[in-house]
């Protein structure tokens, strides 16, 4: 490749300087001039950074790589054949197990290493940890249990959380999937009794993790709730831990390093972990969990395989639950659940009789939080299935009351169009800075998500716009950076005051404090009342009146208001730099199902279908690992 080539990609967005600073250094220490090898070094590395696992270079041998404002022919690839050729000569790609800086895997597949290493270490703890059924699991004992804390299923009905439960027993991994109020926290406080029950009078080491630090308190909340309710021994309610925490904490964050005080050579002393918001966990780290944890250690994940894959490279819980298909149960692992629950799942029944990753992955069908003609459960199914056409007649049919659709005002015209919604969405809360405790509960009642961060419908722009509709209205009075009501989200984990990526705070007066200095940051603890910080003492935070959909997840709110970006805005449908999708239905699908109570979409009808007709699309072997 000679420098025209090169400049074009980077002015093009398709390459980035880093990308071919990675390349340039493959090519020194491979001590040759191969184009072959240092285009492929610089597209991994730039697939990598935009989230996916690895290079496959099935589809790109003999692509045409475009780019700019009109898609420009501005490369083509070599063909796959001669492509490969060339990496197999060169030293620095090596075969799977190699310990080389890029790895080919048979599939035609191009890694860094350590995203290899990441992506095997966790497909072999999967692997080995499916394909036997726990041999302690005392059935006679289970069955009394699940009878005991589950209610009889009418006619022939499958209650799925009851197969989870069961499934997460006599499996030492198990994935236990659902959309909104299925119930997966609620199933998993009666996981952890029959846990408990099994393991006697030996003491169970549980730990609750998730991967930000709002999702471990809402996990914290969760649990404490539904074990007060179960029907078991008070011995055995008392054993369920109440304590969650991001899974950086619990494997010991080194400060300034990618590494963890637990790993494979000091392993977490647990017996049972359990993860919530796995949807949100990236390859790196979720490897490095199942690294730290012992061998006889059990694993269960929990979360929407549907919703958006993580920030950072990878889309595990996807990979792992094989998004997209419907898998049954093997035929011996039918029959256990039947002799235990009397359960005959039929169509359910998958075609290898041997148990694998099948008998782990369990979906919750049911949503107690939608009733059947919920708008929102209505139109996250038509999204969910691809359906853009039928999911704007759901919106615009007048059918729901929970649903509605308005066209997205024009630039200039943005303001004027959401004043109402920003006065009614942030006004009861703003009015209620004198009561700590009750302003978090209001500031849930309403939020604005973005689809992007940047431009004019994005997330920095809005909270910008909504700060100045709130000052007009005198509910706020910004004349300085910090204001009473000033909402604000933690964008980084601050393990000295305790402080975790995605926790909110608000700014209040502090009574305690002198006159003149009495602003504080509150936020809401896990014990139910209020923390507080001088606001010098935060790092990294932003104002969160909007948020992107990425940065909601793991939350929830009463109302929602959705705006999509128009058809001028930048990296609209497309990532420059991969060709991988921006908006696409799971995006949509993750800021639908925030809200419990209603939500509104402002936006452009074809961006809306565009974004429906679209998957994430992250290229990585993962899946073939533990499906193929």
């Amino acid at each position: 490749m000679n420098m025209e080539d090169i400049d074009r990609l980077v002015d093009s967005g398709i390459l980035s300087f880093l990308d071919i600073h990675f390349a340039r250094f493959m090519i020194e220490l491979d001590g040759s001039d191969s184009p072959e090898v240092f285009l492929a070094a610089a597209l991994t590395s730039s697939y990598t950074r935009q989230g996916s696992v690895c290079l496959d270079l099935c589809e790109k041998g003999g692509d045409t790589l475009r780019g700019g404002k009109d898609k420009e022919k501005l490369l083509v690839c070599p063909e796959l054949k001669d492509w490969i050729g060339s990496l197999e000569k060169s030293s620095v790609v090596g075969k799977p197990g190699e310990f080389k800086p890029l790895v080919l895997d048979d599939g035609s597949r191009l890694y860094l290493y350590r995203y290899w290493e990441y992506q095997e270490k966790l497909a072999d703890f999967i692997t080995e940890r499916v394909r036997e059924d726990d041999e302690d699991t005392d059935l006679v004992l289970l069955k009394k249990g699940l009878g005991r804390l589950f209610s009889v299923s009418s006619g022939n009905d499958v209650d799925w959380q009851k197969v989870a439960a069961f499934t997460s027993i006599v499996k030492r991994f198990c994935v236990v999937s659902g959309g909104p109020g299925t119930g997966k926290t609620a199933t998993v406080a009666k996981i952890l009794a029959l846990a408990l029950e099994q393991a006697g009078p030996k003491k169970l080491k549980i730990a609750l993790t998730a991967p930000t630090g709002k999702a471990a308190a809402r996990l914290q909340e969760s649990i404490r709730l539904a074990k007060s309710q179960l029907d078991c021994p008070d011995i055995i309610k008392n054993a369920i831990p109440e304590e969650a925490s991001t899974i950086h904490r619990l494997l010991g964050a080194v400060s300034g390093s990618p590494y963890f005080r637990h790993n494979a050579e000091t392993p977490l002393f647990v017996d049972l972990v359990v993860v919530d918001e796995a949807s949100m966990v990236d390859l790196a780290l979720m490897s490095k969990l199942v690294q730290a944890l012992p061998p006889q250690a059990r694993l269960i994940l929990l979360g929407d395989k549907n919703q958006l894959a993580s920030v950072e490279a990878g889309a595990v819980l996807g990979d792992i639950c094989d998004a997209g298909k419907a898998h049954g149960f093997s035929p011996c692992f039918s029959r256990t659940l039947k002799s235990v629950t009397g359960y005959v799942l039929g169509q359910q029944t998958h075609e290898k009789d041997a148990p694998g990753i099948y008998d782990g992955i369990v979906q919750l069908q049911k949503s107690y939080r939608f009733v059947e003609k919920s708008g929102i459960r209505a139109l996250s199914r038509a999204v969910n299935a691809g359906d853009g056409d039928g999911a704007l007649d759901l919106i615009k049919s007048g059918k729901y009351r929970d649903i509605q659709w308005k066209d997205l005002p024009p630039r200039h015209g943005l303001a004027q169009g959401a004043k109402n919604a920003v006065i009614h969405g942030f006004g009861e809360y703003l009015r209620a800075i004198d009561n700590p405790l009750e302003i978090f509960r209001l500031f849930d009642g309403f939020r604005i998500l973005c689809a992007l961060r940047e431009g004019p419908y994005g997330s920095v722009a809005l909270n910008l716009l909504v700060e100045r509709i709130l000052k007009h209205e005198k509910l706020i009075n910004p004349r300085k950076k910090w204001y009473p009501g000033r909402p604000l989200l933690v964008t980084r984990n601050d393990y000295k005051l305790r402080l975790f990526n995605g926790d909110v705070g608000v700014v209040l007066p502090d009574r305690d404090s002198a006159p003149g200095n009495d602003l504080r940051v509150f936020f809401p603890s896990s014990e139910g009342m209020v923390r507080k910080f001088h606001p010098l003492r935060l790092s990294e935070y932003e104002t969160v009146y909007a948020v992107t959909v990425h940065k909601s997840q793991g939350s929830e709110f009463e109302k929602v208001l959705l705006l999509l970006p128009d058809t001028d805005s930048p990296v609209l449908l497309l990532l420059p730099d991969t060709d991988s999708p921006v908006m696409t239905r799971e995006l949509i699908y993750t800021a639908i199902t925030r809200a419990k109570e209603s939500v509104e979409i402002w936006g452009d009808e074809n961006v809306f279908r565009t974004a429906v007709s679209r998957r994430i699309e992250r290229t990585s072997g993962l899946r073939d690992a533990l499906w193929g």
